[in-house]
């Protein structure tokens, strides 16, 4: 009597996706994927075969990560903010905490791009950057005040 192959033990839980299986089902590009993994933001396995395969729950991952990054949230703090979550998939609760923690931070990027916005009318052609009237660059012309002639402009501090 022949014997009898054994049949390959199928992994407990759901099934794992492969990386171009979750591309398409995230709706972003395998390359997007790879950045993602190695920036931090989403994990995969690797069969024995050494391929990616991700559980189901990095699908919402990836979707936190591009409703953040359409919100203006650095990925940095799209991380970190994913690195306070358990492993699986972040849960209504989880993405509560993710977006009131991101409140303030957009609150104040909204504050500052309004202000640029009003003010940026006042100097558009002046070519300068350095006039006593500046207030993006140079605000109360605190470069005059090392001098006459050009500067180094550094980074405009917050009001």
């Amino acid at each position: 009597m022949p014997k009898k192959i054994a049949e390959t033990a199928k992994p407990a839980g759901p099934p794992l996706l492969s990386v171009g299986e979750l591309a398409q089902r995230a709706g972003v590009a395998v390359s997007t994927l790879h950045f993602y993994e190695a920036e931090g933001l989403i994990r995969s396995m690797r069969t024995q075969a050494n391929h990616r395969r991700y559980p189901r729950g990095m699908l919402r991952r990836v979707a936190i990560i591009k409703v953040a990054q359409k919100a203006g949230i650095p990925l940095k703090e799209i991380a970190e903010a994913l690195d306070a979550l358990p492993d699986g998939k972040p849960t209504v609760a989880d993405w509560r905490t993710m977006a009131s923690r991101w409140r303030a931070s957009l609150d104040d990027r909204i504050s500052r791009l309004t202000r640029l916005r009003d003010q940026m009318s006042d100097c558009i052609g002046c070519g300068c950057l350095s006039i006593t009237a500046c207030p993006l660059r140079n605000p109360g012309d605190r470069l005059g005040e090392e001098g006459a002639g050009p500067r180094i402009l550094d980074p405009v501090e917050d009001d």
